[in-house]
């Protein structure tokens, strides 16, 4: 395998569609280790170190929501859900799990590749560079959040929001430049997920008091540190 390749661990029961994606990520300079259930997925872990995961909803063993949980105790990548469900609900639980996109099929595979590109280009945006939050220290290299002995092992979307968070600390903050600056696009789904993300960092952050976030209704709200 070619080192300077991206790497995808990509997980699809359906083996016509599987196998047809393969190959077109592979003519467009991808490596993909292929998977038709989510127990081989998360056995293959031991052995892979992916870039980015697609992973289809409805596929046997495990699913794709449990999948997503069980690499994300495992690994901080990357990942994109692939569905026929048009459910609001799924697209939220797929959304609030950290999953950097969500694919409804039928789609273009020119468009899954465009979608794969821009999520690694602004996960590699972040400069790994330590950022002092208050009293907490955020690693972006190591993708954690400490504070005396607290260890938060991060996904990497936490830790580019919490990276974008330190960079704008005291300032406003508007709800769509955040949208569109680390999910590329402003809609009711991404915004019920920037809500959900909200909330976790509040949790992290809560046992620093000079840690506030006032909201500005209707606008966004300002990350106040000091």
């Amino acid at each position: 395998m070619s080192s300077s390749k991206i790497s995808i661990l990509f997980v699809e029961d359906d083996p016509d569609l599987g196998n047809v994606l393969t190959l077109y990520l592979h003519m467009n300079g991808f490596e993909v280790s292929h998977f038709e259930n989510g127990r081989d997925a998360i056995k293959a872990l031991s052995s892979l170190t992916p870039d980015i995961c697609l992973l289809d909803v409805n596929i046997p063993e495990i699913d794709g929501f449990e999948l997503a949980q069980q690499i994300k105790g495992k690994r901080a990548i990357p990942f994109i859900f692939l569905t026929a469900r048009k459910q609001k609900e799924d697209r939220l639980k797929g959304l609030q799990l950290g999953a950097d996109d969500y694919i409804t099929k039928p789609f273009e595979a020119d468009e899954l590749v465009l979608r794969i590109k821009n999520i690694l280009s602004r996960t590699k945006r972040v400069d790994h560079a330590d950022l002092w939050i208050g009293t907490y220290r955020l690693s972006t290299l190591n993708m954690t959040l400490t504070r005396n002995d607290q260890i938060f092992s991060l996904t990497a979307r936490e830790t580019e929001f919490l990276a974008y968070l330190a960079k704008r600390k005291n300032e406003l903050i508007k709800k769509q430049e955040l949208l569109e600056e680390l999910w590329g696009e402003n809609d009711y789904f991404l915004g019920r997920s920037m809500d959900v993300f909200l909330t976790r960092i509040r949790k992290y952050l809560k046992d620093d008091p000079t840690i506030t976030f006032e909201n500005v209704r209707g606008v966004g709200f300002r990350f106040q540190v000091g």
